[in-house]
C-alpha cells in the first residue's frame, strides 16, 4: 500500500513518536548519555522500520531491520562526533534514507530492490536532509518546559514527509512513466 495518504500517515505517524522522544529528553534525561542516544535511535527506526514492513505486510522483518538501521546510524554518532562535530548527524540522516530505500525495496519484493531503493533512499535522504537541516532549530534555545511541542510534531512531520515521500509514492510515479 503505497501513495499520499499513506505517505502523510506515516510522516504523521513518526512525527508522534520523535515528538515523544524529544519530550522525553527534555524531561527526563538530565544530560546526554550514549546508552539513552543509541535506545532513542534504535527504538525510533524500529518505528519507521514498523511502518515501512507494515505496508508491505512483514512487520517484524521491517521493524528489526529499522532497528538495525537507527542503532547503527546512533552509534555512528556517538563514535564520529567527537571527531567531526554534531554536524555528522546530518550525514547520517542522509545515510538513514538510503538505507531505509534498500530496505523497503526488499519489503516490497522489487527485483531492482537495491539500484531503485539507492535511487529512491537518495531522493528521500535530499528532500529529509534539507527539511531536517530547516527544523533543526526546535531544540535551540535550549528550554525544554517552554517548548512548544505542537511546533516540534509539525517539525517533525516536514522533516519526515519527503522522505516517506520518495519511498511511498515515488514507486508510483516510476510504475506509470
Amino acid at each position: 500500500m503505497t501513495g499520499l495518504a499513506t505517505t502523510i500517515g506515516a510522516a504523521l505517524a513518526i512525527a508522534a513518536v520523535s515528538t515523544i522522544g524529544d519530550f522525553v529528553w527534555a524531561m527526563w534525561i538530565p544530560r546526554p548519555r550514549t546508552l539513552y542516544g543509541l535506545a532513542h535511535g534504535t527504538l525510533l527506526f524500529l518505528c519507521i522500520g514498523l511502518v515501512l514492513g507494515r505496508l508491505a505486510g512483514k512487520p517484524a522483518i521491517g521493524a528489526l531491520a529499522g532497528a538495525l538501521i537507527g542503532g547503527l546510524a546512533a552509534a555512528g554518532f556517538y563514535v564520529l562526533a567527537p571527531l567531526t562535530g554534531s554536524w555528522i548527524m546530518f550525514v547520517l540522516w542522509i545515510g538513514i534514507w538510503v538505507a531505509l530505500g534498500v530496505l523497503n525495496g526488499r519489503l516490497q519484493g522489487q527485483q531492482a530492490a537495491i539500484s531503485a531503493g539507492l535511487a529512491r533512499g537518495a531522493l528521500g535522504a535530499v528532500g529529509s536532509g534539507i527539511a531536517f537541516y530547516a527544523i533543526s532549530g526546535i531544540w535551540f534555545p535550549f528550554n525544554p518546559r517552554g517548548w512548544d511541542y505542537l511546533v516540534h510534531f509539525g517539525a517533525w512531520t516536514l522533516a519526515y514527509l519527503p522522505g516517506f515521500a520518495a519511498l511511498l509514492i515515488a514507486p508510483l510515479l516510476l510504475k506509470r512513466a
